[in-house]
């Protein structure tokens, strides 16, 4: 799969986890896991990005006597998740398209 592609992939994939409620990495990464194969690694990298675009609010909070980040979705995000169903519409057209004219026999 192009990089390109996945990134945002990956970006949209968060994205959502977080549309249903507030979150921390390891939460989101069980959330996903059913669905994409994504590392601590990735996505730690993927969530700095995210606030950096303000597509997400962060705050600590303490739990068992640590720090946790909690990450919400913000309308900036919202508005991402959007915005990739619609581009997908059209590579779902292009993807038909090319399906189309390739002989599968």
């Amino acid at each position: 799969m192009n990089a390109q592609l996945k990134k945002g992939l990956l970006d949209v994939c968060v994205l959502s986890a977080l549309s249903r409620g507030e979150s921390y990495g390891y939460k989101i990464l069980k959330d996903l896991a059913p669905y994409i194969d994504l590392s601590e690694s990735t996505l730690y990298p993927i969530l700095r990005r995210l606030e950096a675009g303000k597509c997400l609010d962060v705050h600590s909070v303490e739990h068992e006597g640590r720090l946790r980040k909690m990450y919400t979705i913000t309308e900036t995000g919202r508005q991402q998740i959007r915005d990739f169903l619609n581009d997908w519409k059209e590579v779902e057209i292009i993807y038909h398209y090319i399906e189309e004219g390739i002989d599968c026999d």
